[in-house]
C-alpha cells in the first residue's frame, strides 16, 4: 500500500500501487492513473467495470487493400505521428505542471488523448505492415477483387427465366457493387466486402450467371448483368 500527500483540496484519498505479475490476470483496470516517478498509481475508489471481448474480437483483420487505402492510411499515420502526438505531448506537459493529478481535469483528458493517438498509431501501423495490395484488374469475364458489379434482383425463379432478355432489364431495379476488402467497405457509397453474403456469392462468376442467397430466412436470387473495372 502506498499513501500519496493529499489533494490542495484537503480531501484525502487512498491510492494503491497496481503491480500484477500474472499473464493472465483479468482484474478490471482501475481509474484514474496517475503516473509518479515512472510508477503507475490507481485510484482504489474508482472501478471501471470489465467487460467481455465480443464475439467477433478475435476475427483477424482482413490485410487486403487498394492503393488508395494505403496512401490514406499511409498520410493519416504521418499527420498522427508528426502533428497530432508531439502537439498533444506538450498539452500533457503543460496541464501536468499545474500539479494536483487527482483535481486536473485537462491533464487527465489530454492523457487519454494521447493514449488513443499512440493506440491508432499501433493500429495503422500494424495495418500497414500486414497489408495485402488488391492488384488492378484487367479481365473482366469472372468477378474478383476490385470490380463493379451491376446485379438484376429476382424475388423467384419464373421471374429469372422470364427476364433472361438483359436488353429488357429496368435500370432502377438493378443495383452495383464494388468488390474490395473488409476494411473499405461502405455500403452507403456502394462498396461491399468480398465476405459479405453478396460479395461471396459474386466472386468467381460470369455474366449471365444466377446466384442464390439467402438473407432473413428470405432465398434472394441475382443475376449478374455486367462486371467492369
Amino acid at each position: 500500500m502506498v499513501r500519496l500527500p493529499p489533494p490542495t483540496s484537503g480531501r484525502t484519498e487512498e491510492w494503491v500501487l497496481v503491480v500484477r505479475k500474472i499473464k493472465n490476470d483479468k482484474t478490471p483496470p482501475l481509474a484514474p492513473p496517475l503516473v509518479v516517478e515512472g510508477k503507475i498509481y490507481y485510484n482504489h475508489s474508482m472501478q471501471v467495470p470489465y467487460r467481455k471481448p465480443g464475439k467477433y474480437s478475435q476475427i483477424k483483420s482482413d490485410p487486403l487493400l487498394t492503393e488508395g487505402k494505403i496512401l490514406e492510411l499511409t498520410n493519416k499515420l504521418d499527420r498522427l505521428k508528426n502533428i497530432s502526438r508531439p502537439r498533444t505531448a506538450e498539452e500533457v506537459r503543460i496541464f501536468a505542471e499545474l500539479g494536483d493529478f487527482s483535481e486536473n481535469v485537462e491533464y487527465q483528458l489530454a492523457k487519454g488523448k494521447l493514449r488513443g493517438i499512440n493506440d491508432n498509431i499501433i493500429k495503422i501501423e500494424n495495418q500497414l505492415k500486414n497489408a495485402v495490395i488488391i492488384p488492378s484488374q484487367k479481365n473482366t469475364n469472372i468477378v474478383a477483387l476490385g470490380h463493379t458489379v451491376t446485379i438484376q434482383k429476382y424475388d423467384s425463379p419464373s421471374l429469372a427465366v422470364a427476364h433472361s432478355d438483359m436488353n429488357s432489364l429496368a435500370k432502377e431495379n438493378s443495383t452495383s457493387f464494388q468488390i474490395l476488402g473488409s476494411m473499405e467497405t461502405n455500403p452507403q457509397k456502394g462498396i461491399i466486402s468480398h465476405n459479405s453474403p453478396i460479395g461471396a456469392a459474386l466472386m468467381g462468376h460470369k455474366i449471365g450467371d444466377i446466384i442464390k442467397i439467402k438473407i432473413n430466412d428470405k432465398n434472394i436470387e441475382y443475376k449478374i448483368i455486367k462486371i467492369k473495372i
